[in-house]
């Protein structure tokens, strides 16, 4: 199956998917490319939630040359993106090639990584903008960070979201996620669902996932 339900997150099987992220994971992808991947990545795991958690139903079609059944999926039109800057926009943007008529939602929101982790392994996290949808009972909302390192970001996003409403379906998607920060998710915000393309080993002391790809904002911006 091209999404597998492994218990602590789903993760994206699909064989394009791993080797579009085995691209962005290599230190020798230079900023076009990587920004270019993200939005490959992006895109596929957009189809891959159309096609492996989004129903279809049938319908009656007229074609030039008889009447027959088509099927459609059902709540294309019922979706919210939550783009979480800044990482994220190359992502987001491959994700509504798949949902071009999602609505936006945008999360300024990054952790303090001069506070350090605390007892807990989380970070303090700053939100500087907010601007988010009115989410409706039968939407699926779609978080996207590429990465879930400690969780902090995503559970204060995620959070966030639910204080505009409670959505059918609530996805917090990455790239490349760390156990620690599937932990956090499930613990504090249990009404959402992990999909990820990758679960790496482990965090470092600095908060960081390993092997992982590096610092996604810094790469795709060319900054440091």
């Amino acid at each position: 199956m091209p999404i597998e339900d492994r218990g602590d997150a789903f993760v994206v099987t699909h064989a394009l998917a791993k080797h579009t992220l085995s691209d962005l994971r290599s230190v020798s992808t230079e900023q076009v490319e990587f920004r270019k991947g993200l939005v490959k990545l992006g895109r596929i795991c957009g189809y891959e939630i159309i096609d492996g958690m989004m129903d279809t139903e049938f319908v009656s079609i007229t074609t030039p040359l008889a009447d027959t059944t088509g099927e459609r999926v059902k709540g294309l039109d019922q979706v919210t993106v939550v783009n979480v800057l800044r990482a994220a926009t190359p992502f987001v943007e491959g994700l509504l090639k798949a949902f071009p008529t999602a609505k936006q939602g945008v999360v300024s929101a990054s952790r303090d990584e001069s506070a350090g982790m605390d007892s807990s392994g989380a970070f303090p996290i700053t939100m500087d903008y907010i601007k988010l949808p009115e989410i409706g009972p039968e939407e699926t909302v779609i978080v996207a960070d590429p990465m879930l390192a400690t969780g902090s970001t995503m559970v204060s996003v995620l959070e966030e979201v639910l204080e505009q409403g409670t959505p059918d379906r609530l996805l917090a998607l990455s790239a490349v996620s760390a156990p620690p920060g599937l932990v956090s998710v499930r613990e504090a915000v249990p009404e959402a669902d992990v999909l990820t393309v990758s679960v790496d080993e482990r965090l470092d002391d600095d908060g960081y996932i390993v092997p992982g790809l590096g610092d996604a904002g810094d790469r795709a911006f060319r900054t440091k």
